[in-house]
């Protein structure tokens, strides 16, 4: 853990432990990963950002009130209810955003729609 990742989590330190549980089964999954920490988020990497983890910058109507949002990108929409919101940047692009409220949340379903994403962007 970098002073720069413990450092993004100043404003909102209770969801450190969230983040260190994530970083622990992505470093797992993809030991050739790298990240790159800015203000506002801290993106997992290959040779593109396939996934990114972020803090709430403003109460979103019927989100949780505190949690780690984990955003990663496909080819195509993923539809689940444990997707909070999809969007489409551009073409053959999608940007889809789930909320984690647990540890729990990082669940087989989620680091499956992660591995999806590093393979995309291994090969976009």
């Amino acid at each position: 853990m970098t002073a720069d990742e413990l450092q993004f989590f100043d404003k909102l330190p209770q969801m450190l432990p969230l983040y260190i549980a994530l970083r622990e089964k992505l470093d797992e999954r993809y030991p050739d990963m790298t990240l790159k920490i800015t203000k506002t988020q801290i993106s997992f990497r290959n040779r593109h950002v396939f996934a990114m983890a972020s803090l709430p910058m403003r109460r979103l109507k019927g989100w949780p009130r505190e949690y780690l949002l984990v955003s990663f990108g496909l080819s195509h929409q993923k539809l689940s209810p444990r997707i909070a919101q999809s969007v489409e940047p551009y073409p053959g692009r999608w940007t889809h955003h789930v909320p984690i409220t647990a540890r729990e949340d990082l669940d087989e379903e989620l680091l499956g729609w992660l591995d999806e994403a590093w393979q995309f962007a291994l090969y976009k």
